[in-house]
């Protein structure tokens, strides 16, 4: 089984990967109820997105690929928690993994490149919001020192049902 598996890079990711990250995250947008996003985009209407994360600074996104194929197997960002100023020092961070890539600990690399990377920035805490239920992700989030904080209970609608979301910290 593990035989077939390659090497796994983890790097910031760039405009030649708007395609492939664009193409990921419409499957969790049709498909399941982890971003709250109801209609798919296309490259260029993510394309604003994936220029808020530089390469440099608190707004991060790093991409785990394939190393011989550089097939993207998921990413990791950091972006502004909310737009007043006395949240700069604070991030929203999330991590999407293909499908296909699960259970490859692709979300730990990710991650651990996320806030390594973020280690110099002037921040001081780190929230995610998760769509209940999902314990792969609230697994994923304590390991990394998440903190439960709260439920926003019924806080949004798609697929014709209302979803709860389940707040993590954590301090950077």
């Amino acid at each position: 089984m593990s035989s077939k598996r390659t090497e796994v890079q983890v790097r910031p990711g760039g405009e030649g990967d708007l395609g492939a990250l664009t193409d990921l995250y419409n499957h969790y947008v049709r498909e399941t109820p982890i971003t709250f996003d109801t209609a798919v985009f296309t490259p260029e209407e993510r394309r604003p997105w994936l220029l808020s994360h530089p390469e440099d600074g608190p707004h991060r996104l790093m991409v785990a690929t394939e190393a011989d194929t550089q097939e993207i197997l998921g990413y990791a960002t950091s972006s502004p928690y909310r737009a007043k100023r006395a949240y700069d020092t604070s991030v929203e961070v999330t991590v999407y993994v293909a499908p296909s890539a699960g259970g490859r600990g692709i979300g730990t690399l990710l991650y651990k490149a996320l806030f390594e990377a973020l280690a110099d920035e002037d921040l001081h805490r780190a929230y995610a919001g998760i769509a209940q239920p999902n314990e792969a992700s609230t697994r994923l989030h304590e390991r990394f020192g998440f903190r439960y904080v709260g439920t926003y209970r019924e806080v949004g609608r798609k697929f014709g049902r209302y979803w709860d979301v389940a707040w993590y910290e954590k301090d950077l």
